[in-house]
């Protein structure tokens, strides 16, 4: 037996099925326990708010702990609002969660292509609150 679709009928489907799979892969957007994230490259201020007594490179650790890994045998930069850090990640520990407003990482290809040579880990950007 043949089944004969009108034009309109296929252009229908179609159009349901696209927007179908369009709602199912929205996604969440938040994190599981309800507590607002940034993406897997920025923390921002909401995220810190709950750690505010640690210090820059606990709040990392504990929400981002891949940026701490070595690359290629180096660490990232730190940079605050906007200056190059002296002792990168032991800036990160001078640094109080509470005065972050948001952090960024970036990897050493888009941190050497914005800043220059010397970022072969990568770079941490850190804007405070002041």
């Amino acid at each position: 037996m043949r089944c004969i679709a009108s034009p309109r009928l296929l252009v229908a489907s179609l159009a349901l099925a696209l927007g179908l799979a369009g709602c199912a892969s929205a996604g969440g957007g938040g994190a599981e326990d309800g507590a607002p994230r940034g993406s897997a490259n920025r923390i921002i201020f909401e995220e810190l708010q709950p750690l505010q007594q640690l210090d820059g490179y606990q709040a990392v650790q504990r929400l981002r702990p891949i940026w701490l890994r070595a690359r290629g045998g180096t660490m990232p930069q730190v940079l605050v609002d906007g200056n190059r850090q002296a002792g990168s990640l032991d800036a990160l520990r001078s640094i109080r969660a509470a005065d972050i407003q948001e952090m960024t990482y970036m990897s050493a290809r888009d941190a050497t292509t914005r800043f220059g040579t010397g970022f072969d880990g990568g770079a941490i950007l850190i804007t405070t609150r002041r």
